[in-house]
């Protein structure tokens, strides 16, 4: 996914002022979240936005919510803005160059997604803005977590995306500020390798049932599995 843009069937993606191009991981969040999907969100947060990708997404699965996404990445927050003037969703998308630390709203929102920086204790870059793009070295698990509790309604659902390894961190620290996991999803590249990512949804009330899944990206290399199919196909025209 090296080109300067992506195409979805709704809505075209450019990236070339983005440390982070358009990827699985985001694509996957953007699908999964927010399930049950009654009552629909209205009020919608994507924390560190970059291309704008999870916040088209959202806005084009919930045609009556408002979405906000972030960044405090500047050219990241001018890329997205242009991507979400092209689009549809245009009139229902707001992105603001902000950090979630410092973000206040007069209201609560009924859900929240990121595809947070994902390099916990690993050697850095040297291009800062792919270092804030892929290190939490500007934002740790613990400030996220803290954030998104904050922000959060009581009956809101809080999404991310993270690598396999990095779970029980994430977990430990969404623990500590009162979240508690809803849903699971591990996801493999293809049918024989181990899970490298996993989806994970928090809510701020025990749950009844821990729903837990698997997803595979590829049967074959190059070769969509029916489940990835089935998530995305509202997104790909392929």
């Amino acid at each position: 996914m090296s080109n300067s843009y992506f195409e979805f069937k709704r809505f075209t993606v450019h990236q070339e002022g983005c440390a982070m191009k358009v990827g699985t991981d985001g694509t996957l969040l953007g699908a999964w979240a927010q399930v049950p999907v009654t009552p629909s969100p209205t009020h919608i947060l994507d924390i560190g936005t970059g291309t704008g990708l999870v916040a088209l997404m959202m806005a084009q699965r919930f045609p009556d919510s408002q979405v906000l996404g972030i960044d405090i990445d500047a050219d990241a927050v001018t890329q997205a803005k242009k991507n979400v003037e092209a689009s549809p969703f245009s009139s229902r998308i707001t992105i603001q160059l902000a950090d979630i630390r410092e973000l206040q709203s007069s209201e609560p929102f009924d859900a929240i997604v990121s595809n947070p920086p994902y390099f916990v204790d690993s050697l850095t870059c040297p291009d800062d803005q792919r270092t804030t793009a892929r290190h939490a070295v500007n934002l740790s698990y613990a400030e996220l977590m803290k954030a998104s509790f904050r922000l959060l309604s009581d009956d809101g659902y809080f999404s991310v995306v993270i690598p396999t390894d990095c779970r029980s961190r994430l977990e430990v620290e969404a623990h500590l500020v009162g979240f508690f996991p809803s849903r699971l999803c591990m996801i493999k590249t293809t049918p024989n390798k181990a899970p490298k990512r996993c989806l994970m949804e928090f809510i701020k009330h025990p749950v009844t049932e821990y729903v837990t899944s698997e997803g595979i990206i590829e049967d074959n290399p190059g070769i969509r599995s029916n489940w990835y199919q089935q998530l995305t196909s509202e997104f790909y025209i392929k």
